[in-house]
C-alpha cells in the first residue's frame, strides 16, 4: 500500500508543475469560490453591533454553551483539574482497568443498540495520555503562534485576558463532548474504535431521525474540514514559513511547494496508514516535546525581561476593561480574545471527542476529565505565553493588525529572535512539526467521518487516506484560498449539530460523572 501511495504522489509532480505554469490552481480557486461562497459567508457571518464591533455568530453558541456547562457541572473546569492530572498520571488506573467483557455499558432505549465500553477481548486502543496528546496535536499549532499575534495586534494586550477566560470556559465543553465520545463509541471485533459526535448523536438522542440527520451533517463537515483546515492550510503555512526563513524568493526551495508537499505527504502517509495507535505513538512524542520547547523559550524571553513582566500584566488587565485606541473598545477586545480561543482550542466543535473515544477505559467520564486539560494547555498556557512574549517585546501594535497567518508567524518569530538570536530556526522546525501533527490527527477525524458515511471496509479506508495525502501535495503547491476558506467554514459548521447534541445529552454526562466520582471515592 505504501508503494502504491508513493507511486501515485510521484505521478502528481508533472501535473502540479503544469497547473502552476498555466495558473490552473487560480482558475479552480475562483470557480470553487463562486460556487461555495454562500456557505462560507453564512458560517462566518458577522453580526454588526455598531461602533466598529462585528461578532461572528458562531462565537455565541460556543461561548454560551461553554458557560452553561460550567454552571451545570458546578465549575468542573476548575474543581476537576487535580483529578484530571491524577488520571493522566495513572493514579486511578486500578479502578479503570477491567477484564474484557462481551458487552459492558447501558443498553440503548429499546435495547437494540449496545452502548459499548468493551467488546470481544478489547478495551480501547490508546492510553489516557496518548488520547490527550492526539487531540492536542490537532489544536496546538499555527493558531497558537500566528493567531495570537493577530488577536493582540487588533484587540491589544487586553485580548489576552478574554482569551484566557474563553479557554477556561471551553474546558467544560471539552469535558462534555469527550465523555459522550467514549459513552457511545463502537468497538469492532478486532478492537478498532469508532467514535465521536456521529455516534453520540445517532445513539444518544431520543429523536432518532434528528440524531441521524445531525450525525450525517457532522460527518460531511468533518471530512471537508480534514482536507482543508486540517491539511491544506497547515502544509501551505508551514511551506511559506520555511521559504521565508531560508531566504524568501532567493530560497533554494522557492517555487518548489510541490516538493515540500510530496515529502510531507509521504511522511503523513507512513503514519496514518497505521491508524490511531500509530498516530498516538507519534503525537505522544512530538506534542509534549514541542510544547515544552515553546513554553521554555517563552519563559526565557519573559524572564530575560523580568522588569517588564509587571507592566505586561498591567497592560493585559487594563486593556481588558478600559482599552485605549482599540477598534470597538472593551467589547472589541473581548470579541478578539474569545474568537482566538474558540478558533484555537475547538471546544464545542466536537472534533476532539473522536480522538478521545479511542481510549482504554471503563468509565466514560474519566476521559472527559482528561479532555478538559486540553483547552487549558492549548489556550491558557501556550496562547498566553505567545501573548506575553509579544507584549514584552513591544510587538503589540495596530500596524500589525492586517497581517495574514504566515506574516504573523514571522512577527512572533521576530519577537523571540530579539531575546534568542537562533530561535527562528527552532520555531520553523516547531511549526513544521505542529503542522505535521495537526495533519495526522485531522486525518483520523476525517477518516472517522468518512467511515460513518461510506462504511468501514479497508477499500474505503485506503481511498480516504490516499485522497488525504494528495491534498497535502495540492495544499503545498497551489494557491487555493477559497478551498481552504470553505473547509475552514466546514470546521465551524461542525459546531452546529454537535452543540445541539451535547446540550441535550448533558444529563447523561452527569450520570457518568457521578458514577466515576463514586468509584474514585470508594
Amino acid at each position: 500500500m505504501k508503494k502504491k501511495l508513493l507511486a501515485l504522489l510521484m505521478l502528481m509532480i508533472p501535473m502540479l508543475t503544469f497547473a502552476q505554469e498555466k495558473g490552473l490552481d487560480q482558475q479552480i480557486d475562483e470557480a470553487f469560490g463562486s460556487a461555495t461562497g454562500w456557505f462560507v459567508r453564512a458560517i462566518f457571518y458577522q453580526i454588526d453591533f455598531g461602533g466598529g464591533i462585528k461578532v461572528y455568530w458562531v462565537l455565541f453558541p460556543l461561548i454560551l454553551g461553554a458557560t452553561y456547562f460550567t454552571f451545570y457541572f458546578k465549575f468542573i473546569n476548575f474543581t476537576g483539574i487535580k483529578t484530571s492530572v491524577n488520571i493522566v498520571r495513572g493514579k486511578y488506573d486500578d479502578i479503570d482497568h477491567h477484564e474484557s467483557m462481551a458487552v459492558a455499558g447501558d443498553p440503548a432505549p429499546g435495547g437494540d443498540i449496545p452502548r459499548t465500553m468493551a467488546v470481544e477481548d478489547h478495551e480501547g486502543e490508546v492510553s489516557h495520555f496518548q488520547a490527550l496528546t492526539a487531540a492536542l496535536s490537532a489544536t496546538v499549532g499555527l493558531g497558537n503562534i500566528a493567531g495570537v499575534a493577530i488577536a493582540v495586534s487588533i484587540g491589544g494586550a487586553g485580548a489576552t485576558f478574554w482569551m484566557i477566560v474563553a479557554g477556561l470556559l471551553g474546558m467544560a465543553s471539552k469535558f462534555v463532548e469527550c465523555t459522550l465520545g467514549v459513552k457511545y463509541r463502537d468497538i469492532e471485533a478486532d478492537g478498532t474504535v469508532y467514535g465521536g459526535p456521529m455516534y453520540y448523536l445517532t445513539k444518544g438522542l431520543k429523536n432518532k431521525t434528528l440524531g441521524k440527520v445531525l450525525a450525517v451533517l457532522f460527518a460531511i463537515f468533518v471530512v471537508g474540514g480534514s482536507f482543508g483546515g486540517g491539511n491544506m492550510f497547515q502544509v501551505n503555512q508551514a511551506f511559506q514559513l520555511v521559504e521565508n526563513i531560508t531566504g524568501g524568493e532567493a530560497s533554494f526551495i522557492h517555487g518548489k511547494g510541490w516538493l515540500f508537499g510530496i515529502i510531507m505527504a509521504v511522511l503523513v502517509g507512513i503514519v496514518i496508514i497505521g491508524g490511531i495507535k500509530k498516530i498516538a505513538k507519534v503525537t505522544d512524542k512530538i506534542v509534549p516535546f514541542m510544547v515544552a520547547i515553546y513554553v521554555a523559550a517563552s519563559l526565557f524571553v519573559i524572564f530575560a525581561n523580568f522588569s517588564m513582566i509587571g507592566d505586561a500584566f498591567a497592560q493585559i488587565f487594563n486593556g481588558a476593561f478600559s482599552p485605549e485606541g482599540v477598534a470597538g473598545g472593551a467589547i472589541g477586545v473581548l470579541v478578539q480574545g474569545f474568537r482566538r480561543a474558540a478558533f484555537s482550542n475547538e471546544a464545542g466543535v466536537g472534533s476532539a471527542s473522536i480522538a478521545h473515544s479511542a481510549v482504554k477505559t471503563k468509565y466514560a467520564a474519566s476521559e472527559g476529565m482528561v479532555a478538559l486539560l486540553e483547552p487549558f494547555i492549548d489556550t491558557v498556557v501556550v496562547c498566553t505565553m505567545t501573548a506575553l512574549v509579544l507584549i514584552i517585546t513591544g510587538n503589540v501594535t495596530s500596524a500589525n493588525s492586517g497581517l495574514n497567518d504566515a506574516q504573523a508567524i514571522l512577527l512572533t518569530s521576530g519577537a523571540f529572535e530579539s531575546a534568542i538570536s537562533w530561535f527562528p530556526y527552532v520555531l520553523t522546525i516547531a511549526v513544521v512539526l505542529f503542522a505535521f501533527s495537526t495533519m495526522i490527527s485531522w486525518s483520523y477525524y476525517g477518516f472517522q467521518g468518512w467511515a460513518y458515511l461510506f462504511g468501514r471496509s479497508k477499500k474505503m479506508e485506503y481511498t480516504y487516506k490516499v485522497i488525504f495525502c494528495i491534498f497535502v501535495v495540492i495544499g503545498s503547491a497551489a494557491s487555493l484560498g477559497s478551498v481552504i476558506g470553505f473547509s475552514d467554514a466546514m470546521i465551524f459548521a461542525m459546531m452546529v449539530p454537535n452543540m445541539i447534541g451535547i446540550v441535550l445529552l448533558a444529563p447523561k454526562v452527569k450520570e457518568e460523572l457521578d458514577k466515576y466520582m463514586k468509584a474514585i471515592k470508594s
